[in-house]
């Protein structure tokens, strides 16, 4: 075993057997990383010019973005990120650099890049000639703004991916639709993306085909093919695609859906790989509460008589019309609660299915009359409008409606609060964000490159909450965390608008449809300029650090420049669950509890540590586990950041082998109530669930 490594380990060990920290083993790991492995490989130059015109000669730069600089620029601003004088603080987030993100020479033999230059380089890159802006993102790079590993790994290089890896599908109910969106699947997956698809306006198993009953063969075998896509088109066999499909709750073919991921589940059904989601209205769990049936719908009957998707419709406003209607067959009744009791047991024994609350999401959308969420992403914090594309015979044109491609980027809160200038962060990290939307053009799918031109959205997320908490002497899940986040989150949520109303004035234009939205009309705003003014306690004030408090007053004057300027981003905020950047940053991921204080990793033959960051042994009590965590707390927690964003929040829940299926049943309902929006995997301790490579940002 490498030096490093062992002294690495050496702090797993003796935690282990004392339950004492030396995190002077960890210091020294690093040291030692860099004189045995970085400093041997690295490439050495003269100076920048040598540097840049070698890596653009030998193809691993583009030149055409450097093209807009002048190189005395380029020169100043490499020097500007070395005069922070960045040192990882600790081994795991220095190995995750070099191994994962760091360009190195075809051959593997040299490494090209420091931290410092593939930062420099992703500020040039999405600047695209404004050296203002390449200044701020250099600034805010070095500081508390993080790019998605796709934006952080590909920017300026010549051989690169997309910026973006994390896609959402709408299939509709043909075979031309069907074959259309395998093949997205195929192309997306080749990009390194993960995907989602609304399976959900499929005919279940059994239903007519051109008027004859028991000729759909249902959703379960496409589900299949697209299985089989995301393992075929791997990534030159690195690693399978990654895909989820959605199905609402009230179609047909729901229990074979739900059984797909159970382990025992028949061979004609199981998914291996492919992640599975379900979308739940609000009327399902008004019936649960009841004990009443609930029954399951054709999507082919509710299109033949209201000429909508099933996608398209509340089930929650419909429900009792469509009970009504005898045009409209009642494929099969089933108790509500039995049928949830599913649910939890294939959660307990799989992480399966993931959960959107709809009504949570759609009643709460400023889109809502441009159209409806209709399910999540990979990793279900991405919530926006889709419309559905009709795929024709070749002889006609395609209709293309809007699908979405994920452009996301973190903040990591703890050094966010230390900015001098909160809202310039906020202000570089959207426009930055933008430029990710504009420049990502996914051309062999064109319904995202038609949303991603029109709708301009993005997500702005946030990481290294445990973190901070635990820095201020702040329990995990206590009115204090509480407090911090919704006043923080309602500070990013403030800025973000602000930014988006700028680049809207300065590019003359709006996002697709902002007229019809509730910031153009101002009822978006309601919530902030009537809101209940609190005192926030001494401890909390601290922890924000150079945060402002926003007022009512900044909110009516913020209406009022949205209302006259309109906005450039449909979507600004989603907090994804951020696994590789949260370590390169040396931060807690997301805004989720650690799940251990001294976490493990193991990479192919080797085994890394990473003790959470802040830790030492006189705060070590603070950092409670997420086992350890009230999880009704948590979600409390959750749900205050989820009342400032306008998309959503990945958010696992963590259970013990001690729970029931009726334990979690109310746990999920709990979280419904609250107005959390999705559920993300259900966690059990000692159960390894699949982690989502795509979305771990």
């Amino acid at each position: 075993m490498k030096s490093y490594l062992k002294l690495n380990n050496e702090v797993l060990n003796q935690y282990s057997r004392t339950g004492k920290l030396d995190l002077a083993k960890d210091k020294e790991a690093t040291r030692r990383y860099f004189l045995e492995h970085v400093n041997a490989k690295l490439r050495y130059f003269i100076d920048t010019r040598e540097k840049i015109r070698y890596l653009v000669d030998e193809g691993y730069y583009e030149s055409e973005f450097l093209e807009q600089y002048d190189m005395s620029f380029i020169e100043r601003l490499y020097e500007k990120a070395y005069a922070y004088e960045f040192r990882f603080p600790s081994f795991m987030s220095a190995s995750k650099f070099y191994e994962s993100y760091a360009m190195k020479s075809r051959n593997g033999e040299e490494i090209l890049e420091k931290y410092e230059d593939r930062i420099v380089i992703t500020a040039l890159y999405l600047a695209q000639g404004d050296e203002h802006l390449a200044e701020r993102a250099v600034e805010v790079m070095m500081s508390a703004y993080q790019p998605a590993t796709p934006t952080a790994l590909n920017s300026g290089k010549k051989a690169r991916g997309e910026l973006v890896s994390c896609f959402k599908l709408t299939m509709d109910d043909s075979m031309n639709s069907i074959s259309e969106n395998i093949g997205y699947c195929l192309e997306l997956s080749r990009l390194g993306g993960g995907v989602g698809v609304n399976v959900t306006d499929l005919r279940p198993l059994g239903d007519p085909i051109k008027g004859i009953l028991n000729r759909a063969s249902g959703v379960m075998p496409v589900a299949k093919l697209l299985e089989n896509s995301f393992s075929y088109s791997n990534q030159l066999g690195q690693r399978n695609g990654s895909g989820v499909i959605y199905l609402n709750i009230f179609h047909a073919d729901i229990e074979n859906f739900i059984s797909a991921k159970k382990p025992n589940a028949d061979d004609k059904i199981r998914l291996a790989t492919l992640s599975t989601g379900i979308i739940v209205p609000s009327i399902f769990f008004e019936l649960m509460k009841r004990d009443k049936d609930v029954v399951l719908f054709s999507p082919y009957d509710i299109y033949k008589e209201y000429g909508k998707r099933m996608s398209e419709i509340s089930i929650s406003e419909m429900y009792y019309e469509l009970l009504d209607n005898p045009n409209v067959r009642k494929i099969k009744r089933i108790n509500a609660r039995k049928l949830y009791t599913e649910v939890k047991k294939a959660q307990f024994e799989s992480g399966y299915p993931f959960e959107v609350f709809d009504d949570q999401v759609n009643e709460k959308h400023p889109l809502r009359n441009l159209g409806r969420v209709k399910m999540s992403n990979l990793c279900t914090e991405i919530l926006q409008v889709q419309s559905t594309s009709i795929i024709n015979d070749h002889d006609k044109e395609n209709e293309y409606g809007l699908d979405v491609s994920c452009n996301l980027g973190s903040l990591d809160i703890h050094k966010a609060v230390q900015e001098d200038d909160f809202e310039q962060l906020i202000d570089t990290s959207m426009r930055l964000l933008t430029d990710v939307s504009m420049m990502t053009e996914i051309k062999n799918v064109p319904s995202v490159a038609k949303a991603n031109r029109l709708m301009h959205s993005i997500g702005l997320g946030l990481m290294n909450l445990h973190g901070h908490l635990v820095s201020q002497g702040i329990l995990y899940g206590s009115k204090e965390s509480v407090q911090f986040i919704d006043a923080f989150m309602e500070a990013v949520n403030y800025y973000s608008l602000l930014a988006s109303m700028r680049i809207s004035q300065e590019k003359k234009a709006t996002f697709h449809g902002f007229e019809q939205s509730d910031y153009a009309n101002g009822s978006y705003f309601e919530q902030y300029v009537s809101k209940e003014v609190t005192e926030l306690p001494e401890q909390v004030r601290k922890a924000l650090g150079n945060v402002p408090v926003i007022t009512q007053e900044m909110w009516r004057s913020l209406k009022e420049q949205v209302m006259e300027h309109g906005l450039f981003n449909a979507y600004r905020l989603a907090i994804a669950p951020t696994g590789s950047i949260s370590y390169i940053r040396s931060s807690t991921a997301s805004i989720a509890p650690c799940t251990e204080k001294v976490e493990i990793r193991d990479y192919a033959d080797s085994r890394t540590i990473y003790p959470m960051p802040f830790l030492n042994n006189d705060n070590i009590s603070l950092y409670k586990e997420a086992y350890e965590i009230d999880q009704y707390r948590m979600i409390d927690l959750y749900a205050a950041a989820q009342r400032h964003i306008d998309q959503g929040i990945s958010m696992t829940l963590y259970v013990t082998d001690q729970w029931t299926t009726e334990q979690l049943a109310r746990l999920y309902i709990y979280a419904w109530m609250k107005g959390i929006k999705t559920v993300y995997y259900v966690r059990q301790r000692l159960q390894t669930i699949e982690e989502c490579v795509s979305c771990s940002i």
